[in-house]
């Protein structure tokens, strides 16, 4: 397998999370709303703050990859049009490596977090979800987003030569 099906299999992957990341978000709704309808003949949905929360911040984390891919994450473009085109490789690459370092150290704490949440065994307060399973969508989506910086990147390089 070469790098470019290796690229094109990792955005699959990322897009694959991206859509999980909005059904997520979409249960998270249909939850809220099931439960608002539910009250009205007294019948709420169990343990609605516990499902709510797992549901929106697995779509959080899962989306977060396809932001740093598609470059729709938080950037400052004007800065870059208004320089030199030689400085705009190296800043990219600056501002690469960068994302690479503050993600790396989140992951890392996330990781050290969620060793000690999951080695008191911590639940959730309603239905008594182990607490892991909120940590797994970030740190699958903070691993993955560290392989979308560098496909964005590359990308990004890749149109600067054809420009």
């Amino acid at each position: 397998m070469d790098l470019g099906q290796l690229a094109k299999l990792a955005r699959g992957l990322i897009n694959a999370f991206a859509m999980l990341g909005v059904i997520a978000y979409g249960a998270a709704a249909l939850v809220t709303v099931a439960d608002i309808i539910g009250r009205r003949f007294g019948l709420p949905v169990e343990g609605v703050v516990d499902l709510v929360q797992l549901f929106v911040v697995t779509g959080a984390w899962l989306v977060l990859p396809f932001a740093f891919l598609t470059a729709a994450h938080v950037s400052v473009d004007f800065v870059l049009d208004l320089l030199p085109h030689a400085f705009v490789v190296p800043l990219k690459i600056l501002g690469t490596v960068l994302s690479l370092g503050l993600l790396g150290l989140m992951l890392q704490q996330g990781y050290t977090t969620f060793l000690t949440r999951t080695m008191f065994g911590d639940t959730s307060q309603q239905l008594g979800i182990p607490i892991a399973w909120y940590w797994y969508p970030l740190l699958v989506g903070m691993t993955v987003s560290l392989l979308a910086v560098l496909l964005e990147l590359g990308a990004s390089l890749k149109q600067e030569r054809q420009s």
